[in-house]
């Protein structure tokens, strides 16, 4: 099992989740409201000079679904490259 990791600006937050679900993925954990600094994405802070936050969808799914998320993400970064989006994928080894 891997777990995979997207973090993308709020005000994505309808288009992202209508991406995923479209694609069969319907089970996730989502964190809203997230903040942080990147050097190529920005400040997220939700404060006046860096209003935006950030949110964050984590699937567990089997190794081989990886490829399919992952296309999904350039799919978003190609249509949206100035936004600075932001996949991870990492073992996951507990699921219980």
């Amino acid at each position: 099992m891997k777990m995979f990791t997207f973090v993308y600006a709020d005000y994505f937050d309808a288009r992202i989740t209508n991406e995923f679900k479209q694609a069969d993925y319907k089970q996730y954990t989502k964190v809203h409201g997230t903040t942080g600094e990147g050097e190529e994405t920005g400040a997220k802070l939700g404060i006046t000079h860096a209003p935006f936050k950030n949110n964050i969808l984590y699937i567990a799914v089997p190794d081989e679904e990886i490829p399919n998320l992952l296309e999904i993400v350039r799919k978003l970064k190609r249509e949206f490259p100035d936004e600075g989006f932001r996949a991870f994928t990492y073992q996951l080894e507990e699921y219980i």
